[in-house]
């Protein structure tokens, strides 16, 4: 099996373009009867929750034979991110990120996933980290900081330094952030009215303009659908 398309995606950290490549080659492998055996099925999983491609995920993990989920931990142990994800048990997201000793081939992976090492404004668009925070700055008014910390998988500590602290003065460990990082994600808060009343521990947002909401591409449950029919026949 030629995965060298895949190798190459995941050494180039071309994440976003893993889901379709993954879906492509599959449906390729199973037309040709060849075996699927050493398939990337954790890479593949984790391609689509990268994209916050819930459904995609979901519909692969189910069509994928019990042997298969029961002989890759590593695989199970991504699905237990996607379960999160799914029930919005997000500081439970960073708990299953954290807790599988993750193979190096997929360790910066998960790395990106998370947006471990930048956040806010400094991490890349499909950052776990940064769909986290549109989703407060959309959803609530005012909110205390260990709400916010809870779903950013923070302390209440770093999530007030990270978005507050001005000047930023330390260095926050947890993500490996420069000082320019932290420095860049207060003034990311502050430009989008992100107020700290400490008297209280409330933030207080200002409401962003309404947004539409991304519908599921056929295509992509299309292809899924296709690779599932060539590996059942």
């Amino acid at each position: 099996m030629d995965l060298s398309a895949v190798e190459a995606a995941l050494s180039d950290k071309s994440y976003s373009a893993l889901a379709p490549l993954c879906d492509d080659l599959l449906l390729q492998t199973a037309s040709r009867g060849a075996t699927t055996d050493e398939w990337p099925y954790a890479v593949h999983l984790l391609a689509h929750l990268y994209l916050n491609d819930l459904n995609s995920a979901r519909f692969f993990w189910k069509s994928l034979p019990q042997e298969v989920k029961d002989a890759r931990p590593e695989l199970t142990a991504v699905w237990s991110i996607g379960q999160c994800l799914w029930n919005r048990d997000y500081a439970g997201v960073y708990t299953a990120a954290q807790g599988f000793e993750w193979d190096p081939n997929l360790a910066d992976f998960i790395t990106a996933f998370l947006g471990e090492y930048q956040i806010f404004v400094c991490y890349d668009t499909e950052s776990y980290r940064k769909r986290i925070f549109q989703l407060l700055t959309s959803a609530y008014s005012t909110i205390i900081v260990a709400d916010v910390a809870h779903f950013m998988g923070m302390s209440e500590e770093d999530a007030t330094n990270c978005m507050f602290l001005n000047p930023p003065t330390f260095d926050c460990l947890r993500f490996r952030l420069c000082l320019e990082c932290v420095s860049s994600a207060w003034e990311d808060a502050v430009q989008n009215g992100w107020s700290l009343d400490a008297a209280t521990n409330m933030l207080t947002v200002k409401k962003p303009k309404a947004q539409t909401n991304q519908k599921l591409d056929a295509s992509k449950l299309q292809r899924l659908t296709e690779c599932v029919f060539h590996l059942e026949h």
